[in-house]
């Protein structure tokens, strides 16, 4: 039985697929992060020569 379970990979490519999905999150927040951070200092530059 446990060498049966030990040849079962049938978990393995959700945990893969999973693992893959969460660094393509962390690589998408941290890239919105720093666009938001830039678009807000441009932002703040306008309204400062504005004003």
């Amino acid at each position: 039985m446990f060498a049966r379970f030990m040849k079962d990979e049938s978990g393995a490519t959700a945990i893969e697929y999973g693992l893959i999905a969460a660094l393509v999150s962390v690589a998408v927040i941290s890239g919105a992060t720093v666009l938001g951070t830039t678009i807000n200092a441009k932002l703040g530059a306008i309204a400062t020569t504005i004003g």
